[in-house]
């Protein structure tokens, strides 16, 4: 049973690759999700305020006292009085190089254009295989339109694309007016893949603190039916890769994502629910159901459900739009 798949030019021995999140701030976690399977890894984000904070704060410390004595060097800072995140990311990404044999992916976490994208490089350099762009950009600016916000992705993705020489995915929201077109102009603008789709988080509101509440929800099954659809239009009519994240718990899930297209599927609520060991119980319901159906590679299955050979998208769309709702009792 053939379970590889290619992502990003990387040959990958399945398609289950745990998206960024805390597990892979440990190395015996990630040491522990390639024991269960899994292909690759997202590391945790690197987000582009603890870049830009680093550097200000280093400034600070090698500025404030530019006019003292050339030999005053008690004046500059110890080590531990200014945060050294970026830079223990870094060394976090060497040591699960050394510690593990599948592709580690870097993830850089921003959402306006800037020098913080010059910190691909450096990712690069750390041994990263690939790197992974979330943007999470929500446009709350009345003064800004869709084309503004199209402009900064791909700004965002030209910077780094110009500095790093390895694979580079955009991972992004679903909510464009013109999805289909954003996708071919990340496409044609040189992303390496697409990552479908990240998710604004949904604050609530304490009503006896009166307080807003940012948290964490975590996916469901139904939440992988938005990538499901999109991946289906998109293969066969964009170069880049995709993978699939968001509602990704069951085999069934992974199989489906496989058949509309997707080179992998990104995984995390599942694996914080179950276990790492939930990885393994994956591989094999995905080996036992491609038996009984006779499957011999995922590459057979894969784009086998998509819309590659649908003439209008819109048109298949809207046509099971309305058999859903008029056959529905």
């Amino acid at each position: 049973m053939d379970l590889s798949t290619t992502y990003l030019g990387l040959k990958l021995k399945n398609p289950l690759v745990p998206s960024a999140s805390p597990l892979s701030k440990s190395i015996g976690k990630i040491k522990e999700m390639e024991d269960a399977g899994a292909s690759a890894i997202v590391m945790y984000s690197l987000f582009e305020e603890q870049l830009t904070h680093d550097a200000l704060e280093l400034h600070h410390y090698t500025s404030t006292t530019q006019d003292s004595h050339a030999e005053a060097t008690s004046y500059f800072p110890e080590a531990d009085d200014y945060h050294l995140g970026p830079e223990e990311y870094l060394e976090h990404i060497r040591k699960a190089k050394e510690a593990v044999d599948i592709p580690i992916i870097g993830s850089l976490n921003g959402s306006t254009p800037g020098g913080w994208t010059e910190y691909a490089k450096k990712i690069e350099q750390a041994g990263a295989d690939a790197l992974e762009l979330n943007i999470y950009l929500l446009a709350a600016d009345l003064n800004k339109t869709s084309a503004d916000i199209e402009k900064i992705y791909i700004d965002i993705l030209r910077s780094v694309k110009s500095t790093v020489s390895i694979p580079v995915a955009m991972k992004i929201s679903p909510y464009f007016s013109s999805l289909a077109g954003f996708a071919k102009q990340l496409d044609d603008n040189g992303a390496d893949g697409l990552v479908l789709f990240n998710r604004f988080y949904q604050p609530d509101i304490d009503l006896e603190a009166l307080e807003v509440i940012p948290n964490v929800l975590f996916s469901n099954p139904q939440s992988m039916r938005l990538p499901l659809r999109w991946i289906a239009i998109l293969y066969g009519k964009i170069k880049a890769d995709m993978a699939a994240t968001s509602g990704i718990h069951s085999a069934e899930d992974v199989l489906k994502m496989m058949m509309v297209g997707a080179n992998v599927t990104q995984i995390f609520a599942a694996l914080h629910m179950f276990g790492t060991g939930h990885i393994k119980s994956l591989l094999n319901d995905i080996e036992d159901w491609m038996e009984k159906h006779e499957y011999e590679s995922i590459e057979q299955m894969r784009g086998s459900m998509s819309h590659k050979s649908v003439a209008n998208p819109a048109a298949f769309e809207r046509a099971n739009y309305m058999k859903a709702l008029t056959t529905f009792k």
